[in-house]
């Protein structure tokens, strides 16, 4: 080595030497051309194991006629099978990703582990990967926001003239349920309140019409029946509503599902779904009492009207 001008500047023999080492001899070329072929061979089962992978998948999907209700009830609504297709449809998807991205992660585990001490090759970017994992996500969420959306309007709304309306207030710590639509006009409205140890129970009918008006005069419940899929908050100051038909009969608990407060674990009910018939049967014994009651006293010397349409004199008894 000599120096010129305060730089290295390196000798023939120097040069000579390096670029010997270098050059590699025909047996490290035949080498690594046996290696690349190697390494071409073994990943020929990793691409088959792929393929077949991915044709399971599509088949299984393709052929799945039940799929799982993923932890939801079966549901007794109307709106059991829109709730039930979007909550099916989020988890596919979902678990779609997982498996994609732990496919990813196991595949860069095993194809790329250390094998030597060389620093494997250093890729600054690739920009067809960094498209892939920028739209995919895009896709994946804005599809996921349309269905929602969808869903969620046929879901919160609210058809005129119900067959049912009931009033549901929930109070600490527990409910009242009462029928707006009883008696003539609606003018004899019919409750059911629980109390401590006794859960309320609300007598619906089974193929009508029913809708929910929620209003609370203290602090933030839930109205919840697993069975429905489906609950709204009982928000003070606020009037919320929800209508739907329950389809099949039964009896089944609700819940408050908002952390209300320190007997918030007491506030269960129950919901008794019965026949049409029954149902009216259910009314008619609790408004005409209340009937009754609103007409006062028979005072002596007074008629009263019989069922064949004639009058005669009051008993006063």
């Amino acid at each position: 080595m000599t120096r010129s001008f305060g730089r290295t500047r390196p000798l023939p023999a120097d040069v000579e030497v390096a670029t010997a080492r270098d050059v590699p001899s025909a047996g490290s070329t035949n080498r690594a051309r046996s290696a690349g072929r190697r390494s071409v061979r073994s990943g020929s089962p990793w691409r088959a194991l792929r393929l077949v992978t991915g044709f399971a998948f599509l088949a299984l999907l393709a052929t799945a006629c039940d799929v799982p209700n993923f932890g939801f009830p079966n549901g007794v609504t109307d709106l059991t099978p829109r709730i039930l297709n979007l909550w099916r449809g989020s988890v596919i998807a979902a678990l779609a990703v997982g498996a994609f991205t732990w496919a990813l992660i196991f595949y860069a585990i095993i194809m790329f582990r250390r094998k030597s001490d060389e620093l494997p090759q250093q890729v600054r970017y690739n920009l067809p990967v960094e498209i892939l994992y920028t739209v995919v996500p895009l896709v994946i969420v804005a599809g996921l926001f349309y269905y929602t959306a969808r869903d969620e309007i046929q879901i919160d709304k609210l058809p005129p003239n119900p067959d049912v309306t009931v009033n549901v207030i929930g109070f600490r710590w527990n409910w009242q349920f009462r029928y707006l639509d009883t008696g003539q006009n609606g003018t004899i409205p019919v409750e059911v309140t629980g109390r401590p140890g006794e859960p309320a129970v609300l007598v619906l009918p089974q193929g009508r019409t029913i809708r929910f008006v929620e209003t609370s005069p203290d602090v933030i419940h839930s109205f919840w029946v697993p069975e429905f899929l489906f609950k709204r908050d009982v928000v003070p100051g606020r009037i919320n509503q929800f209508q739907l038909t329950i389809t099949k009969t039964g009896t089944f608990i609700g819940r408050c599902a908002e952390l209300c407060g320190v007997d918030h674990d007491q506030m269960n009910f129950y919901v008794k779904v019965v026949p049409g018939d029954e149902y009216d049967r259910f009314i008619a014994e609790r408004t005409r009492p209340a009937a009754l009651a609103a007409a006062g006293p028979v005072t002596p010397g007074a008629t009263t009207l019989t069922s064949a349409g004639t009058t005669t004199p009051g008993s006063g008894q």
